[in-house]
């Protein structure tokens, strides 16, 4: 059988109309796509728990007895039916609020049954709805030999009567088909040194494993497999780069650089500034072509350093792009660049989708006859009529914020691609720095200015909002501006949560001395600019938002943030926004407003933030508390290639011994040449629709 061809409708058990379903719901097309459907859970079905033995801490529970006694309960929409069931010790509820008349029909008094299911608790008592219930001599005729396997399902799914215990079935019948032997990925001298089962194993111990041991050896070698292939394209990628890739060579330090650097420089830099900028350096004057990631939390300089590069850029006799995501932030951008750079003669523009035809031409002619060195705008740098006469260095700040395509068409504006600089303020946990960017060289500001206090951060109840409340007041009296974050736009029934729209109306009626602006996604362009410009220019001193202004404007006069349901954002997004803030001399400060009911990983959540300011530190908590999946998404969709068992959250360990034996294989062959190393060539080629070489374009 060729898993990889073998249309899924084919595969026993199955049919059009499944296929179909299957597809829709997963993608799956083919027989291999199906063995990846891997299951979410395993329950041990050998094992029996009693009704007092019942607790919080088991998911599901299995239990042998009899009903005692059924009874309708309520009418209507409300009618359900109610049996007893006895362990012949103790009795629980099972409720059913549909199928009633089938359990009637079905269910015996005083007949041996196997109950199973999800425990809840009502009115203080443990109960099932809805659990499996089998008569005993039917589940002892089944043999259950081991962990029995649970997938996920769509509704569509199990309206076509393809529910897990159907996919089980169908996927049994596969496994004992692809028994026979999986043609291998790995070779067997990179399997054996590392213990890793067989590829044929490890599918039939993933779907079907005998006991914990053969299950967790599955997941080890499937897992290994996927992030091996991972690293083993990205790190090829990078030699291949490296080697193949021509970059303009900038060796030259100069007037502009060491004008600016001795006469204008605003504050020393700090040790961080200047290792990052010596590293950038070192690239911009290698010859190769620089793909460089510049890490560093919000209000640590890289903007300052993105200059520091530009003029070196400008000192070789080319121009440099800096590329913003919204028009605010790149006109504050160049306010920033042309205050440091006063009367220096270096020629700085903004290009954005709102400036004026006779300044747009103007722009146009400057950087065609190369007298424009600095060229700062949004996506209107990627029009095709923007061309540079000698664009030498990319700079794309908060690069997530831009799609893949619209950032490749900037490098494609020169005979030869320039240096490129991708910078963000979004820490990136060292795992998912490691395969996300792990083909280009990345450079972290760990350090924040001199004069920077750190920002003190306050959980507080929303019982508390008088005093938060009077706390603003204050700050307010004292000058300072303040921001208030919103989860919603507008009111919504199903969710007690505040929104902006009620935040406004609350702000005005209890500040009504500070003016304030709203901003929300819903507004247009133009409004929520000249919303955020009032802000900006202390014309208004109250910001009401929602995470919109997660990536806004710099208000060194604004002193406090305050979040409300502060429990609905991740850790990531709420060190995001609490960077707003901070960015002057005097103290700021960060308030978490939740509700009181918290559950044990929001508590930890709002603990971290108090406790900690360090956006690395922050960023590993949030992905080991949520996985990788909310940072991938702030990644342009991170991954080359979906992984669907490794976990990067979880797998670090994994992943560094993919990396390492990645490395060690192309050491010995870079370009996979050897006849041995043709397996992986092979399986590389397979992937490879999936595969987007990220160097190239982020």
């Amino acid at each position: 059988m060729d898993l990889e061809t073998q249309d899924i409708k084919y595969v026993p058990g199955v049919g059009p109309k499944r296929a179909e379903l299957l597809n829709k719901a997963f993608g799956i097309r083919t027989a291999e796509d199906l063995l990846q459907l891997y299951p979410y859970r395993y329950v041990d079905r050998t094992r029996f728990s009693r009704i007092c033995d019942i607790d919080d801490e088991q998911t599901f529970v299995q239990i042998k007895g009899r009903f005692v006694q059924f009874s309708r309960v309520g009418e209507g929409r409300g009618a359900r039916l109610v049996g007893m069931f006895s362990d012949g010790e103790q009795t629980i509820e099972v409720v059913w609020f549909k199928g009633t008349e089938y359990v009637t029909k079905n269910l015996q008094l005083n007949t041996d049954y196997v109950l199973f299911g999800k425990p809840s608790v009502f009115s203080g008592h443990y109960n099932f709805t809805h659990p499996d219930v089998e008569p005993l001599e039917r589940f002892n005729q089944q043999k259950y030999l081991g962990l029995e396997p649970y997938y996920n399902t769509s509704e569509q799914m199990k309206s076509g009567s393809l529910n897990s215990k159907a996919v089980r079935k169908i996927m049994s019948g596969l496994i004992a088909q692809v028994r026979q032997g999986i043609p291998e990925t790995l070779p067997s001298s990179l399997t054996e040194p590392l213990h890793l089962m067989s590829r044929t194993q490890a599918y039939c111990n993933i779907h079907f494993p005998a006991d914990a041991h053969s299950l967790r050896k599955a997941r080890e070698r499937l897992k290994f497999e996927e992030l091996f292939y991972l690293e083993l394209q990205i790190l090829r990628q990078a030699h291949q780069r490296n080697q193949g890739v021509e970059g303009y060579k900038m060796p030259h330090v100069g007037d502009f650089f060491n004008n600016f650097y001795f006469n204008q420089l605003p504050f020393p830099l700090t040790g961080a500034q200047k290792r990052v900028v010596r590293e950038i350096y070192e690239d911009m004057k290698s010859g190769r072509q620089m793909n460089r990631l510049l890490q560093g939390d919000v209000g640590s300089g890289k903007t300052l350093v993105a200059l520091l590069c530009a003029l070196i850029a400008a000192d070789n006799g080319f121009q440099t792009a800096i590329m913003a995501p919204t028009e605010i932030l790149a006109t504050q951008h160049l306010e920033s660049l042309r205050s440091m750079t006063q009367g220096m003669n270096l020629h700085i523009d903004l290009l954005t989708g709102s400036t004026p035809k006779r300044h747009r031409d103007e722009i146009h002619r400057a950087l065609t006859d190369g007298t424009l060195h600095i060229l700062i705008g949004t996506h209107a740098l990627i029009e095709d009529n923007v061309q540079f006469a000698n664009l030498g260095l990319a700079i794309i700040d908060e690069q997530h914020r831009f799609g893949v395509a619209q950032r490749a068409k900037l490098w494609k504006k020169n005979r030869r691609s320039p240096h490129i600089l991708v910078m963000t303020a979004t820490p990136i946990p060292r795992t998912l720095a490691m395969t996300v960017y792990g083909d280009l060289h990345v450079s972290v500001i760990d350090e924040l200015p001199p004069g920077r206090k750190p920002i003190q951060t306050y959980h507080r109840y929303i019982s508390q909002r008088d005093a938060v409340d009077r706390f603003l007041l204050q700050q307010l009296r004292d000058g300072h501006q303040v921001y208030i974050v919103y989860p919603l736009i507008l009111d919504n029934p199903k969710l007690e949560l505040a929104n902006v729209e009620q935040g406004y109306e609350y702000v005005r009626l209890h500040f009504p001395s500070y003016p304030a602006s709203i901003v929300h996604g819903r507004q247009k362009s133009a409004e929520k600019d000249e919303q955020m410009r009032k802000f900006a220019e202390g014309k208004t001193r109250i910001m009401v938002a929602t995470t919109v202004i997660e990536v806004g404007v710099n208000v060194p006069n604004a002193s406090v943030m305050v979040i409300e349901n502060a429990e609905r954002f991740g850790l990531s997004t709420l060190h995001q926004l609490r960077g707003r803030v901070g960015r002057g001399a005097e103290q700021s400060y960060c308030i978490l407003l939740t509700g009181v009911k918290l559950s044990r990983d929001t508590r930890k959540r709002m603990d971290i933030m108090v406790r900690s300011t360090d956006g690395f530190e922050i960023a590993e908590a949030d992905m080991r508390m949520r996985g990788p999946g909310d940072m991938e998404g702030t990644l342009q969709s991170g991954l080359p290639f979906d992984l669907k068992i490794a976990n990067l959250s979880t797998d670090g360990q994994l992943v560094e011994l993919a990396r390492r034996t990645a490395e060690a294989i192309l050491e010995l062959d870079s370009d996979l040449s050897a006849l041995h190393n043709q397996i992986f060539v092979r399986q590389l080629q397979r992937i490879k629709q999936q595969i987007v070489n990220w160097g190239d374009i982020s």
